[in-house]
């Protein structure tokens, strides 16, 4: 292999981690808008896992609330460097979210893409989108598995003369 073909895994590790990241941000914010409150109402609403936000919440409620999660968890997947076991989590949060969305396409009429072209088709995107979390959860828990890095070697704790009062 060449430098050039060895830098294409770590790169698309990147990508592949802040990527994801910046969609679940991105899509996280939308929440806060009322278009989008308005455009997941259908699905949330015929949902088994959600249909009761909206009476609870209220539509705009609900969509804060999924907006709030959505971006925890994308903050929670760039804090990799930081903390991997709480980046781990993040990701695996993110499975449920992609799962979530992706029973969508079962629990809303009209959303199957095969029957229309939205919101179906717009839904198969989180298939990638939960195979990169699923990725970035392997990846954050191995990191958080490893030993720490010892401390560079240097001279043992000196004795100190005891001070006797």
């Amino acid at each position: 292999m060449n430098r050039y073909t060895e830098r294409l895994q770590p790169l698309g590790a990147a990508v592949i981690r802040y990527g994801l990241a910046a969609v679940i941000l991105f899509i996280g914010a939308l929440k806060f808008a009322k278009f989008e409150a308005e455009n997941i109402h259908p699905l949330v609403a015929n949902s088994p896992f959600m249909s009761w936000m909206p009476s609870a919440l209220g539509l705009r409620g609900s969509s804060n609330l999924i907006g709030i999660i959505e971006v925890a968890l994308g903050l929670g997947i760039l804090a990799h460097r930081l903390s991997p076991r709480l980046s781990g989590f993040a990701s695996l949060g993110a499975c449920v979210l992609f799962l979530t969305t992706l029973s969508f396409l079962f629990t809303t009429p009209g959303a199957a893409p095969w029957g229309s072209v939205a919101p179906g088709q717009f839904l198969l995107k989180d298939i990638v989108l939960l195979g990169a979390a699923l990725y970035t959860a392997g990846v954050s828990f191995q990191a958080s598995a490893r030993p720490a890095r010892p401390a560079a070697a240097g001279p043992g704790p000196r004795s100190q003369p005891d001070r006797a009062a």
